[in-house]
């Protein structure tokens, strides 16, 4: 069977049957000359040679195990996972953690993010509490760095935008140095200079209290530390920065106004704030605007969500309980570390140094910044397991390539279910049989374990009391006997997600069969947090339709998840439910965070230095997404990944549309082609993402363009890459 169309689902809760054009072109990712199909075994000449399963898996348990026990934990770390928009394979891959006693996760969200974490933290207790923005019901909406035309990360983003569009009673402003496919469709846009975003927004937040707009019933009721704030605010030279940035001064006054004064305002903002200079002030400015305003916690405005699936944790760096890494003594944020440092980590001088990592559903060579960086410390691991369904860049560097089941070849989901008040999980049914060996991450890793001896290989009394009749449907007898197994040997608790998967796994069913009859085990631990969830968020689960009592509740919505292949709305929360999700222990917003305030009042003193170009690195266009699709052929334009410049820009340099040339950064350089962009600002110049993979191990399809970037320019506390302002020259080929 192959894939012949794709279309929108009429029936999920959340898109209603909406299509991105990178979701209609999917078969590309499924089938596609770069995917595995057996394990793989790198030899000493570099090439690869196939073995089996269980050759792989006692080669790799042993060389876990004898690393544990030289080195310790520190010797290992974990990078990845959800590369594919998979998530439910994190609760088996991190296990493998708890097994290797280390906790040192890298992932793609701390090279987005994790400064955004942090600043919620701060703000609001915790940094899980993760915001969203309804867009849909705001009469204002302020996009900053972020082309939801392209990059979507709304609901039905270009119908959203549309009608946002037509509907004069509403305000859209975008604030980005391009002329966005958005922002043509904007009332206002503010094009300010590359990397300024941060005195933009904060002579944003001086108007607001300049002129007496902020929010002072909400301030009062809601928030501490607002005179800290408020003196800082006072004290912005307003004019200075707005020329900083180099935007009209009428016009960042009547967008600050209008936002303060609208009846329901929100802000969404993406990777062109958070990975550009300033990004963890830019996240913390960004939420000031809505908080000042008052504009949180109503519909309209920005709001907290529930989570399901767990995609972040809280690491306060203040908890001396979280190790510091080896090299930079950096502290995980959310639970995760920094990509920009793991080249350093590795190449290490000290005993402490990390000798072993597992890549999974991830790219780092080429996603991570300093791509030859990346090169040469994992090419210095002692021990590379790559976990993926294509040989890519970073899979040829690996001493063992594993093959997992593709997304359509066994159940999966994704944990970016963030709306509010209405939230949705989406378990997908597999569509085809896994191909040839592959496997999905739930059995990989549960057979590692095995192999390591962490996990017995069978639990009888578990799996005799999963097989009565009624443990799918009703399983209190079965969690009662897996709660006593675990509180018997303790050393097995890291592990329950597996034990779950082996137990009650083999006996779960779907009310409606899925076209390859596979059961649906790898969703086993979704019963653990679906319970969790009932008894966190009880009414707000029963008014997103579920039915039962305290004991019930979780069970109706696991069953709910597993048999509805279109998606269910988990949560129904009233917005009244906001502040219960804030975690300061006096129930208010913390607006005074010191490091905020000291780096806000620095961008006084901060010298102006303009680059001759910068380059924006990762720009979002219609023919390009992350590293699923390696085929090439599925872009119908631009094919090459074209250096995007101003026709100033070009013609300065002696350069015409199509032409070949130089891009080099202190980083190295790269060959690119030339398009002329009227909408860029002259000064700019942009490369997209999603290029540059070998594909069969041919020659570069596109501009690897982490050749440009390097590891250290980058946020002081977050470590969050300066990828959107890449100081570079360009020159004729």
């Amino acid at each position: 069977m192959r894939i012949k169309g794709i279309r929108g689902d009429d029936a999920h809760p959340v898109s209603k049957g909406y299509l991105c054009q990178k979701a209609g072109r999917l078969a590309h990712y499924q089938e596609h000359a770069d995917l595995l199909e057996h394990p793989l075994r790198r030899t000493p000449d570099g090439s690869f040679v196939r073995v089996t399963w269980d050759e792989a898996l006692a080669d790799i348990a042993q060389r876990l195990i004898a690393l544990r026990e030289r080195h310790g934990g520190r010797a290992f770390a974990f990078y990845g996972g959800g590369g594919q928009g998979n998530h439910l394979g994190g609760a088996y891959s991190r296990q493998l953690l708890k097994a290797m006693k280390s906790r040192f996760v890298y992932s793609a969200l701390a090279q987005e993010k994790t400064g955004d974490f942090w600043v919620n933290g701060r703000l609001f207790g915790d940094q899980r509490c993760h915001l969203t923005e309804d867009v849909e019901h705001a009469d204002f909406v302020l996009f900053a760095g972020t082309n939801p035309f392209q990059a979507h990360g709304i609901p039905n983003a270009r119908d959203t935008l549309r009608e946002l569009k037509k509907d004069p009673a509403r305000t859209m402003v975008v604030i980005d140095p391009r002329k966005t496919e958005t922002a043509r469709l904007a009332d206002v846009h503010l094009q300010p200079r590359p990397g300024t975003d941060a005195f933009l927004l904060a002579a944003m937040l001086a108007i607001i209290v300049r002129d007496g707009l902020h929010h002072r019933e909400f301030l009062s009721r809601r928030c501490t530390g607002f005179p800290a704030l408020e003196e800082a605010l006072r004290s912005i030279p307003i004019e200075a920065f707005v020329r900083r940035a180099d935007v009209p001064l009428a016009d960042v006054e009547r967008v600050a106004r209008g936002f303060a004064q609208a009846r329901a305002a929100c802000v969404r903002v993406d990777l062109g704030l958070q990975q550009s200079l300033h990004s963890t002030l830019n996240s913390y400015l960004e939420k000031l605007l809505f908080l000042v305003t008052g504009h949180f916690g109503k519909r309209g405005g920005n709001n907290f969500h529930s989570f399901l699936l767990p995609i972040l944790g809280h690491t306060d760096e203040r908890n001396t309980r979280h190790p510091r890494t080896a090299h930079h003594g950096m502290y995980p944020i959310a639970g995760l570390y920094p990509p920009n440092i793991l080249p350093d980590e590795i190449q290490h001088e000290g005993e402490d140094r990390l000798r072993a990592m597992f890549v999974d559903s991830a790219n780092p060579v080429l996603t991570g910044a300093n791509t030859a960086a990346y090169e040469r410390a994992f090419s210095k691991l002692e021990l590379l397991v790559v976990v993926d369904v294509a040989m890519t860049e970073t899979a040829r560097l690996a001493h063992y390539v594993l093959p997992a089941a593709t997304q359509f070849e066994k159940w999966e989901c994704t944990g970016f279910n963030l709306e509010f008040p209405d939230n949705a999980f989406h378990v997908r049914h597999p569509l085809f049989p896994p191909r040839a060996e592959t496997l999905p991450e739930a059995e990989i890793y549960t057979r590692l374990l095995e192999s390591m001896g962490e996990l017995p290989r069978t639990f009888p009394v578990l799996k005799r009391i999963a097989e009565v009749e009624p443990a799918a449907t009703h399983p209190f007898g079965f969690l009662a006997a897996f709660a006593a197994q675990l509180a018997a040997k303790p050393r097995l608790r890291p592990y329950a997600a597996s034990i779950a998967y082996r137990t009650l796994g083999p006996v779960l069913r779907t009310a409606r069969a899925n076209p390859e009859r596979v059961p649906p085990a790898a969703t086993a631990p979704l019963l653990g947090l679906t319970l969790d969830l009932a008894n966190r968020e009880r009414a707000a689960v029963q008014r997103a339709g579920h039915r039962g009592n305290r004991l019930t509740l979780g069970a109706s919505l696991f069953r709910a998840i597993l048999d509805r292949p279109e998606g269910v709305l988990v949560t129904r929360h009233t917005f009244d439910d906001a502040w219960s999700f804030l975690r300061h222990a006096d129930g208010r917003i913390h607006l005074d965070i010191p490091e905020m305030l000291a780096a806000l009042r620095a961008l006084r003193d901060e010298p102006e230095a303009v680059p001759p170009l910068v380059l924006l690195a990762g720009e979002r266009r219609s023919y390009n997404a992350n590293q699923i699709f390696r085929d090439p052929a599925w872009r119908k334009t631009d094919l090459e990944g074209a250096m995007r410049m101003h026709p100033d820009d070009a013609r300065a340099l002696g350069l015409v549309q199509g032409s070949r040339a130089i891009c080099t950064s202190d980083t190295g350089e790269l060959a690119v082609t030339i398009e002329l962009d009227e909408a860029l600002r002259p000064g700019m110049v942009t490369l997209p993402h999603g290029y540059g993979m070998r594909y069969r191990g041919g020659e570069p399809a596109g501009p690897q363009l982490n050749r440009l970037t390097a590891s250290e320019h980058c946020d002081p506390l977050a470590r969050t890459p300066y990828h959107k302002h890449v100081p570079v020259k360009v020159r004729a080929a």
